[in-house]
Formats: structure tokens, C-alpha cells, sequence
């Protein structure tokens, strides 16, 4: 048997009692490491443990919106398993999808503290970790095509994964001189949990949406892919990659829709 991807490392996964946080934790599992499952939803968290056994992962509550309980799990991983190579920044807030004419700025508020000031909390806590141990090691954030794309997804979602993604770079720029990689991942539609209840639709509807728009034909994105690229900016294959916004679109973001497709007659 090869040597797993992930053997013997620490991971934290926030906003990982389902979706793509779910598949991330199996998938690094599988891989060998341990994994902290970091969530709001404590049933769906501690169902998500004991499923795949507690000799190798733990929930522990936190809302990444509270700097405070970031800190708390970082403090209950280390005490757990005694060092933190991996932080997946996950959780995040779909927003409303207003129009900016009727823009509600306490919901704006609210979708930035997660994915932006709670990504930025992950990244402080657990780079201050990684260096003051001299840990290289490998912090990935889940952005979004609506990160670099506009009216992909609402307002509020918009503007916060363009934040992310520059918080990402600029975050790079400095852990680097510690063997510290950051880098994050920019998926195309997923029928998430949060994706659904979003656009109130069932998981089959939103992948039929996604497919009538989507390049790449004759495949469903799904969360388990997402994992799988977080598997890879986690291990040492992806060594030297940092600073890099991993697109996983089937070539959607590069391709001009406003042109009619040319086809041989």
C-alpha cells in the first residue's frame, strides 16, 4: 500500500458538518490525518465524528464570526493532537441575492464576518501556530468563481470571496518566509447544503442549473471534487504552490458567453 497524502498530519476544518467541510474531513481521513470538524451545527458535527470514528476525528463548536472561539480551537486541536499542520478555512455565508437597489447592509455585515473576518481569524490563529513551531505548513481557503466573476452569486457573497481572495495573496506575502503555503480554491456551482437553501432549490435542481451553464459537459461538480483539490493543496504534492487561486469550473470562468458557441456545419 502507498504511503497516504496526509499520513500523521493535524488538520482543522471549519464549516465542515457538511458539504464540501464533510467530504474534506473523509477524504483527509482517508489520507491519514486528523481531523478537527469545526462547525455551528453541533448534531450534524457530532454526527459527522462518530461516523467516522472519534480515535480520529473531534467536533468542537465554533463560529468563525467570534475571534474568540477560532483561538479556542486552535488551543483544543494542539491540546488534542499536539501540533496543527493544516488549516481549510470552509465555512462561509451565501448572502441574500438582493438587488443592490434594495441593499440590506446588516445582512452585508453579516456575510462579510464570516467569510472574510472569519477567514482572516482561521489564517491569524493558525499561522501564529505554524510559525512560533516552525510548522510548514498549508492553510487553504474555499472562495468562489463569484470571487473573480461578477454576477455569479449576490452582492454580499460577490464582493466577499473578491476580499478573500486578495486576503489570501496578501497573506501569502508574508507566511511564505516561514515555509508557510496559503492558498484557496474557486469552485463553480456545487449543490451544497448552503448553495440549496441559497437558492431554495433541491440538489438536483441546482446541478441542473449548474450544467445548463457550465463548459465542461458530461460531468456534475460535486463536493467530493472540492475535497479532493483540498487534499491536494494540503500535501506535499502541491509543495511549491502558494498563493494560487485553484479554479475548479471546467473552464467556465474563461469563456465569453456572450458569443454564440462555432460549430462545423
Amino acid at each position: 500500500m502507498s504511503k497516504q497524502r496526509l499520513e500523521g498530519k493535524v488538520a482543522i476544518v471549519t464549516g465542515a458538518a457538511s458539504g464540501i467541510g464533510a467530504e474534506a474531513v473523509k477524504i483527509f481521513v482517508e489520507n491519514g490525518a486528523f481531523v478537527v470538524i469545526a462547525d455551528i451545527n453541533d448534531e450534524l458535527g457530532h454526527q459527522l465524528a462518530t461516523s467516522i470514528g472519534l480515535d480520529k476525528v473531534s467536533y468542537h463548536h465554533c463560529d468563525v464570526r467570534e475571534e474568540k472561539q477560532v483561538e479556542e480551537i486552535v488551543a483544543f486541536t494542539l491540546e488534542r493532537y499536539g501540533t496543527l499542520d493544516i488549516m481549510f478555512s470552509n465555512a462561509g455565508n451565501a448572502g441574500p441575492l438582493s438587488s443592490i437597489l434594495e441593499f440590506n447592509l446588516n445582512e452585508f455585515d453579516n456575510t462579510m464576518a464570516v467569510n472574510i473576518r472569519g477567514a482572516a481569524a482561521t489564517i491569524k490563529h493558525a499561522s501564529r501556530v505554524m510559525v512560533e513551531r516552525k510548522i510548514r505548513g498549508s492553510i487553504i481557503c474555499t472562495a468562489s468563481v463569484a470571487g473573480f466573476v461578477g454576477r455569479c452569486a449576490g452582492h454580499d457573497y460577490t464582493a466577499s470571496k473578491h476580499g478573500l481572495i486578495g486576503l489570501v495573496r496578501s497573506a501569502c506575502g508574508e507566511l511564505g518566509a516561514y515555509g508557510i503555503r496559503v492558498n484557496s480554491i474557486s469552485p463553480y456551482a456545487v449543490a451544497t447544503p448552503l448553495a440549496c437553501r441559497a437558492l431554495d432549490m433541491v440538489p438536483s435542481e441546482v446541478e441542473a442549473v449548474g450544467l445548463d451553464y457550465a463548459n465542461l459537459q458530461g460531468i456534475t461538480l460535486k463536493a467530493a471534487h472540492i475535497a479532493e483539490t483540498a487534499l491536494f493543496l494540503a500535501s506535499d504534492e502541491s509543495a511549491y504552490i502558494s498563493g494560487h487561486n485553484l479554479v475548479v469550473d471546467g473552464g467556465f470562468s474563461v469563456i465569453n458567453r456572450c458569443l454564440p458557441s462555432i460549430k462545423k456545419q
